[in-house]
């Protein structure tokens, strides 16, 4: 057996292995690719260090700490909370209001915190209990709320375009812009999903909100609603580049959570560095051992016979962004977002450029992908932050999560397709 295919089976089976008895992504990364180091000839501890280090050595991956940093500051000093009260004020008379609040959050939430988890997180413990007391039912009610956060790494800024552009060595300005139409289609997706749902439902709408408290609600939000705009308009006019805009939105953050909304206490600035120290430490440490895997996955040359195994379908575009994106949604249901990325996007992304496979709009379709995978059972980092936070099973959360799940595949589908839907913005944008 050649020493590539051996080292092909040590890398899936080990991770497979190390998987199923619950190890840590990152040391699970290290350990695989130290075996095939061993099957390849190469092992060498020197090198083993040198790729750790070379994995974590990147300006571009400076946002993720950043951007970490700001969404810890916006749940704690009260910006998430003002823009889910500007979202009741104005939509909280309809019927079924807190749905339609939910996905007016998330989208909104999207465009500052870049992150999926701290989304779920800030409205699973802000609407949950709402929607409950309104009688709105369990499941349905966080199913909504884990599928409006995975627009967080869609719409920018997004960490995960961050670590995708760095893994590929892609375009992160241009990687954001793409992101912002499909980011849109993914919320208008869900309110129809949302609507279709409520004719199952016995819920009444609250009374509406005088127009004067609707515009004391967006005059409170004022300072939250001005975040994106200060970051992706300093992105567009080239003010800073995308890890400049995570520093400033993590300063912007700390200076209006102490001194404008006055919510957060100076004493209270350690815990959140401390807990966006220790989301980042798990972060870079995937990254740090993933580029342990990659490195010797590049050895064992990998994405050659991958591309020798799709070579026939390259004349075929479409039908090869099909096979990927099957490929991709199995790999979703077993890897968090960001060890996909960083495993399998060196190996795809050459066989996509060979197709003719426009790099950004591969890009998108990728990091949307993955995104779905953290609503996608059994291991849906979303959900269980969902069911953490808000006190539930994780069967409940999957049973009101699956609608949802099946609209953006949906959505998933209508961009392989209609690929213009992504690649005529982001030209006009240019």
């Amino acid at each position: 057996m050649q020493l590539e295919a051996q080292a092909f089976i040590v890398f899936s089976l080990g991770m497979l292995v190390l998987m199923g008895i619950g190890m840590n992504m990152a040391l699970a990364l290290v350990l695989t690719g130290a075996g095939m180091a061993y099957v390849l000839g190469f092992w060498d501890t020197q090198l083993l260090a040198q790729n750790l280090v070379a994995g974590v050595d990147s300006f571009p991956l400076l946002a993720v700490p950043f951007f970490i940093l700001a969404g810890e500051l916006m749940n704690t000093g009260g910006i998430s909370r003002r823009i889910i009260d500007m979202a009741q004020a104005w939509v909280g008379h309809i019927r079924g209001g807190l749905g339609f609040v939910a996905i007016g959050a998330a989208v909104l939430l999207s465009a500052m915190s870049g992150s999926a988890l701290a989304d779920a997180a800030a409205m699973s413990s802000i609407l949950l209990p709402m929607m409950r007391k309104h009688g709105y039912p369990v499941a349905p009610s966080a199913g909504l709320i884990a599928a409006g956060s995975v627009i967080g790494p869609i719409i920018p800024p997004s960490m995960a375009f961050v670590i995708y552009g760095v893994t590929t060595n892609t375009s992160i300005s241009a990687l954001f812009v793409s992101g912002i139409v499909p980011g849109l289609i993914m919320g208008a997706a869900l309110v129809v999903t949302w609507k279709l749902a409520l004719r199952k439902m016995d819920i009444a709408g609250d009374p509406p909100v005088p127009m004067g408290e609707r515009l004391r609600a967006t005059g409170r939000a004022f300072w939250a609603l001005l975040m994106p705009i200060i970051i992706i308009g300093g992105m567009k006019t080239g003010i800073f580049t995308p890890t400049e805009a995570a520093v400033v939105a993590a300063f912007y953050a700390l200076t209006v959570s102490l001194f404008i909304h006055r919510e957060m206490k100076v004493e209270e600035v350690h815990g959140v560095l401390v807990r966006a120290a220790k989301t980042t430490a798990v972060v870079m440490f995937l990254c740090a051992g993933a580029q342990v895997a990659s490195y010797m996955i590049t050895l064992a040359d990998l994405p050659g016979t991958l591309s020798g195994w799709l070579g026939p379908l390259v004349e075929q575009p479409r039908v090869l962004m099909v096979v990927m994106m099957l490929v991709l949604v199995l790999i979703g249901t077993a890897l968090d977002l960001t060890p996909t990325i960083l495993i399998f996007a060196p190996v795809m992304l050459p066989i996509a450029v060979k197709a003719g496979i426009d790099p950004v709009y591969f890009g998108l379709m990728f990091v949307l992908n993955g995104a779905i995978g953290l609503i996608t059972p059994p291991v849906g980092t979303v959900l269980n932050v969902v069911a953490g936070v808000g006190r539930l099973s994780l069967h409940q959360v999957i049973k009101g999560v699956n609608p949802f799940l099946l609209t953006y595949l949906l959505i998933l589908v209508l961009f392989v397709i209609f690929p213009q839907i992504v690649t005529a913005p982001v030209a006009w944008m240019r």
